[in-house]
């Protein structure tokens, strides 16, 4: 298949190579069956050929293939699904189309050749003998014209197989602008190959299309491959450039010639790289147009300036810009724009005063005041750092007594009065005043050279009577340290500016922190009141400071600082912290910091040292100049230790101070638990007693031995007088085993022993058992055994001694006895008593002899008896005011008696 000519005059016919296709397409009529010669092997998705559905059923929503190794699309595409191999025998399969809506369907049936199967072709009736010839079937390019003007339709192109010389050869073409967007743009004559043009294309639109042709004989035969063939849109000149929106820009003023202002761009739609989008830029118009000072580059579009712009001139401009295509031709299509450039300001004009000289004036001592403005001109932009105003004072204000500021409301010059003036010390003073702006000067083309201005203020002081002056403010005196008080040490001293003398001024203390000094009222001078201790809290850098108020005979005053400036004596020896601890376990040790509250000329560096016998159980290390370290010798044991330290400044003043040193069991001081500064704990470090000492300390112990001594023996020799008589057994001691209630006892019927000599018997109650009783000088001494009841028997009776007070029973039922037999029968039997005592609970002899009082619950209101109680009194008779009042009638007799 080859193109002829014919069709458009226009069209230009090229030739290309085409990609050989692997499908050979054949169509038959609507419905009928449609054979495809395919290769023998067709890989998963690959063209099979493509069938007209349309002619068997145009109205078709549904299209199924029932063969799953096949997928058909809408435009009647058949697609492998999956690689397939074909044999020699043909492969057939059923396309179904239906219409849901009129429910119809139909079915058009496919057959698939493998090329090795040869088939008989039906050959047109005029084909007479079969020829063979070399077939062509090649993609021949051509191109339409942009906006063509037709006539329409337009043949631009003619595509013919070299099949067409044996058989009946039908084309057809697909693709964009075909049965794609745009769709019925281009269609071909089926029997000639005629490709036309139905209408005009815009390139910029589409600007080419890709379609295929396809060569089939009537019965479905696919002879050729299908031929891609590229339809090219030749551009026509029907855009103009196009600016962006509006375009400012800016370039600062005095900039040199060929600054870069900024580019303008525009664009054109048509084809790129050719006359149709080579663009060509002018400034058409200038405002203001004189002078000139832009220029843009014809091809680039950039903009620089040819003449240095000047703000103060013309602070914007305005230009014209012009882009044309076909290289700037007159008959290329062009477009305006209009863009601004701004022209930023530069300190390039120096302020100026209004007026050359000023003239003011101002009372003596007046201070805070303002006296002058001045206005300025500048002609940078307003408000800004290139008119912003900095005023100075060049001249005549060396004692500082003048200020000048900067209103910011009206960038005016403010002239105060900070300092008094004095008029006896000058009646007038000149200034020079400058005036400079905020931004730095520029340097420009146009700039010039001054950028300082300059004007004379004239100041005259006007004279009035004033008061004390203290001049200077601050006095400093020397003065020794240590001065004792009532030392007198020259003051501050004021004058009047008047007389200039310090006649008829009075003087007063203002400040004196820490009261050291009075003043004299008539000359100022000082009276220490203490002792002058540069170590004081009050001294600063060795300065003390003093403020002094004089006054003159009106009443006006001033102030002044006396400083009393103090140098150091070596008076204090340096000190060091009280305790310190030290971990056993750490190679650390403790660190001993002293200080000094002399200055540095009398302090640092220190010098430690430890006696012959601290030396002995510690070490010391030099840290630093104010510190040492201390160490442990080995097998000090962990308590607290007092060491004595010597510490002494480079001039040898120093003192011993007692250190105590914590020897903890711990790693780390923070982990030690021994209270800090126990007195308990506290080891001195070494022992030093003299002789004397030690015998003081003997003589003491003896003494307070002998004092114990002699409050022991008169504690024991004080005794309770109990009155016995002589014949003890004259029933005051019955035997009573009755538990019935008793006579009434009165006074009247108690009879008390008529003998005129008693024996007075001293009875000790004590918590040991024992029976044993001696009788010294007409006295009887019983130790009675505490919490027990004695028992024994003589002549067949029952005698008990229930207590050691004088109540109980008898010896025996009716006899009587004297002392002797009491003490007889007595003897004995208690010292058995006692022995039984002693013996295991296991004996039995205690049952006998030796009865224990059991806990019978709570006692009677009138409590025990007995003297062998569990009472620890001395005496053991406070009982007696607790006793039941028959026991308080004899109690009363006794004491009557």
């Amino acid at each position: 298949m080859a193109p002829t000519p014919g069709g458009a005059l226009r069209s230009i016919l090229c030739r290309h190579l085409l990609f050989s296709l692997l499908v050979l397409c054949f169509f038959c009529d609507a419905c009928k069956k449609v054979v495809l010669k395919v290769p023998s092997h067709l890989q998963a998705d690959t063209l099979v050929g493509r069938v007209n559905l349309e002619e068997c059923l145009k109205s078709a929503d549904l299209i199924h293939s029932s063969d799953p190794d096949f997928r058909i699309l809408e435009d009647g595409s058949v697609y492998t699904t999956k690689n397939i191999g074909l044999s020699s025998e043909k492969r057939t399969f059923d396309i179904l189309l239906s219409d849901s809506q009129k429910q119809e369907q139909k079915k058009i049936e496919i057959a698939l050749l493998a090329p090795e199967k040869k088939i008989p072709m039906k050959r047109h009736a005029k084909d007479r003998a079969l020829k063979r010839t070399k077939r062509r079937w090649a993609p021949i390019p051509c191109s339409i014209m942009e906006n063509s003007l037709g006539p329409f339709p337009q043949q631009i192109q003619q595509i013919q197989s070299d099949s067409a010389q044996n058989y009946t050869i039908y084309y057809s073409i697909s693709g964009p602008g075909v049965d794609k967007e745009p769709f019925n743009l281009f269609y071909i004559d089926r029997d000639t190959g005629d490709i036309f043009c139905t209408r005009a294309v815009d390139r910029e639109t589409y600007d080419s299309f890709q379609i295929t042709g396809y060569a089939t004989t009537p019965d479905g035969y696919s002879t050729d491959l299908p031929l891609p063939l590229l339809i090219k849109v030749e551009d026509d000149n029907d855009n103009a450039p196009c600016f962006e929106e509006m375009i400012t820009f800016n370039v600062i003023e005095n900039c040199r010639v060929g600054t870069s202002v900024g580019r303008v761009v525009a664009t054109d739609k048509d084809e790129p790289d050719t006359l149709h989008t080579r663009l060509k830029y002018t400034i058409l118009k200038q405002i203001p147009e004189s002078p000139k000072h832009f220029a843009i580059h014809p091809d680039t579009g950039v903009i620089t300036t040819i003449l240095s712009p000047d703000r103060e001139a013309c602070p914007t401009y305005t230009l014209h810009v012009e882009a044309r295509d076909m290289a700037g031709q007159s008959f290329g299509l062009s477009s305006t724009t209009v863009l601004t450039i701004d022209i930023r300001d530069e300190n390039d004009n120096a302020p100026s005063f209004q007026k050359t000289s000023y003239v003011t004036e101002v009372e003596e001592n007046r201070i805070n005041v303002e006296i002058l403005r001045m206005e300025i001109e500048d002609k940078d932009l307003p408000n800004t750092p290139h008119t912003r105003a900095k005023y100075i004072i060049l001249k005549g204000n060396e004692n500082g007594q003048f200020q000048i500021t900067t209103d910011p409301n009206t960038n005016a010059g403010i002239l105060c009065v900070v300092k008094p003036l004095d008029y006896e010390a000058a009646r007038q003073v000149i200034l020079q005043v400058g005036v400079v702006n905020e931004a730095e000067f520029s340097k420009g083309t146009n700039s010039r050279g001054i950028t300082t201005c300059t004007t004379s203020v004239i100041v005259n002081v006007k004279d009035s009577d004033e008061g004390p002056e203290c001049q200077p403010p601050v006095t400093v005196i020397a003065s020794e340290d240590g001065i004792a008080a009532g030392k007198e040490i020259r003051g501050y001293t004021a004058r009047d500016p008047e007389t200039l003398s310090s006649q008829g001024l009075r003087y007063q203390k203002l400040k004196d922190e820490d009261n050291w000094f009075q003043i004299d009222e008539r000359t100022g001078n000082l009276v220490t009141t203490k002792v002058l201790d540069r170590e004081s809290a009050f001294v600063k850098n060795d300065q003390y400071n003093i403020t002094v108020l004089a006054i003159d005979n009106v009443g006006r005053s001033c102030t002044g600082t006396l400083v009393v400036r103090l140098e150091d004596k070596n008076d204090n020896p340096p000190i060091i912290q009280k305790e310190v601890t030290i971990c056993r376990h750490g190679d650390e040790g403790g660190t001993i910091e002293a200080v000094d509250h002399d200055g540095p000329a009398n302090g640092p560096p220190f010098q430690f040292m430890l006696d012959n016998q601290s030396s002995k159980l510690w070490t010391i290390q030099k840290k630093s100049d104010t510190s040492v370290t201390i160490h442990p010798k080995e097998g000090l044991q962990s308590n607290y230790y007092s060491v004595p330290i010597k510490v002494q400044d480079r001039h040898g003043v120093g003192q011993v101070s007692h250190l105590l040193v914590r020897l903890c069991d711990c790693t780390l001081p923070s982990d030690c638990k021994m209270i800090p500064g126990n007195p308990r704990d506290i080891l001195p470090s070494n022992i030093q007693l003299g002789k004397w000492a030690i015998l003081a300390m003997v003589l003491g112990s003896a003494l307070l031995l002998c004092v114990l001594f002699t409050c022991f023996c008169v504690t024991t020799k004080k005794t309770v007088q109990k009155c016995f008589p002589e014949d003890i057994a004259q029933q005051n001691l019955i035997v009573s085993n009755t538990e019935a209630p008793g006579e009434e006892v009165t006074e009247a019927s108690i009879r008390l022993p008529t003998q005129t000599t008693n024996i007075c018997e001293p009875i000790i109650c004590t918590g040991t058992l024992g029976g044993q009783g001696t009788k010294t000088g007409g006295q009887q001494s019983f130790e009675m055994v505490k919490g027990y009841t004695l028992e024994s028997t003589k002549s067949g009776g029952h005698q008990t001694l229930e207590s050691c007070k004088g109540s109980g029973q008898g010896l025996v039922d009716t006899g009587r006895y004297a002392y002797t037999d009491w003490h007889s029968f007595t003897q004995p039997r208690l010292g058995e008593k006692v022995y039984h005592c002693g013996q295991d609970e296991e004996h039995k002899y205690s049952k006998d002899y030796v009865l224990s009082y059991n806990y019978e619950g709570k006692g009677s209101l009138a409590g025990s008896v007995g003297c062998c109680s569990d009472r620890q009194d001395e005496e053991g008779l406070e009982f007696l005011d607790h006793l039941e009042p028959k026991f308080r009638t004899l109690a009363k007799t006794c004491m009557k008696k």
